[in-house]
This record gives structure tokens, sequence and C-alpha cells, in this order.
């Protein structure tokens, strides 16, 4: 007779952590530069004016603004036009492009 009880094997016992994935900054919200606007797995979310992509397809802000969602017809590899959204920021006067204010001036 047996001195221990055998003991099993637990397989289902480990857990891996969330990914934290969405919409982080909504429309009409303020987004400074480098702020993450989306995080996301493949681009189901495009990006627009002032707004670029991480390796991970992480949208961020490339200048400060406000940001604005619209969509924009794309045509697919099979020619099939579909709907995708995209993130815009653009600053507070809703102007789309951010542009430095650099004197310029001339050489005599």
């Amino acid at each position: 007779m047996a001195t221990k009880k055998a003991g099993g094997s637990a397989k289902n016992l480990t857990d891996s952590n969330p990914q934290y994935l969405g919409i982080k900054l909504y429309a009409g919200e303020r987004a400074q530069t480098g702020s993450i606007i989306v995080r996301q797995r493949g681009t189901k979310i495009m990006a627009g004016k002032n707004v670029g992509v991480g390796k991970d397809h992480t949208l961020y802000a490339t200048a400060p603004g406000i940001v604005e969602y619209s969509t924009k017809r794309k045509v697919d590899f099979d020619n099939k036009v579909s709907k995708k959204k995209v993130a815009n920021v653009v600053n507070a006067v809703g102007d789309t492009k951010v542009v430095s204010k650099k004197k310029v001036t001339k050489a005599k």
C-alpha cells in the first residue's frame, strides 16, 4: 500500500496578461505629440493627417491637436471597395495641417 497519494499534473493554471487594446483618445479629445490614439492588432483604423503607425500597428500623434475620425473608400487587392476608418489629428482652429512658424529672412 502506498504511503503517499499520487499527485496529478495541473495543465491549465497559467494565464497571460491582458493586452489593453482599443481606442485611447476619442474624437474631440486633445492629443499631445507622441500620445497613443489607438492600440490595435492589424490596421483596423488607418493613420491620417499628423498620425504615425508603430511596429505593432499602434496609432500615435505626430503633432499636437484634436483627434478626429473619418471614413475613407479603399480599393482592396481583389478590386472590392471597402470603407476604412481613418484617425486624424487637427489643430485647434480646424486646419488639417500643422505648420511650424519659422520666420524667413531674405539674404542681401
